[in-house]
């Protein structure tokens, strides 16, 4: 296990949505996570080149890099990094493929915080 309990994880969350990555960061804090947003795939690859993390929570998509994109890149980076995909509803498939790629799962969007927070320990068990 990577991290030291839940407020040894660090995340990166990754979305396009102003207030979904807001509320959802404010959310994941609370409950003692380490937590930084990016809100486009490429800020989230130059929050990767500066510091690590434990977990990267990716939208697949996004307007800059769609999140298989995002995987790839940030595998390459660190390969032992979690990358957990978020997906609409009908972009399941593509979500598959990026697990095949390396990402740890995926969840489809809305998810349950309960069934993401899950996810994210799960990966570091592994």
């Amino acid at each position: 296990m990577r991290g030291q309990g839940a407020e040894g994880i660090r995340i990166l969350l990754v979305d396009d949505e102003p207030g979904y990555l807001e509320v959802l960061e404010k959310r994941m804090t609370r409950r003692g996570l380490q937590v930084v947003s990016a809100g486009s795939g490429s800020e989230a690859i130059r929050q990767a080149r500066a510091q690590s993390f434990d977990v990267a929570v990716v939208d697949l998509k996004m307007e800059d890099m769609d999140g298989i994109e995002v995987l790839k890149v940030l595998k390459v980076m660190d390969p032992s990094m979690a990358v957990i995909i978020l997906t609409g509803h009908g972009s399941e498939q593509a979500a598959r493929e990026g697990t095949a790629l390396g990402a740890f799962d995926y969840l489809t969007k809305p998810c349950e915080l309960r069934d993401l927070l899950a996810c994210i320990h799960a990966s570091q068990k592994s």
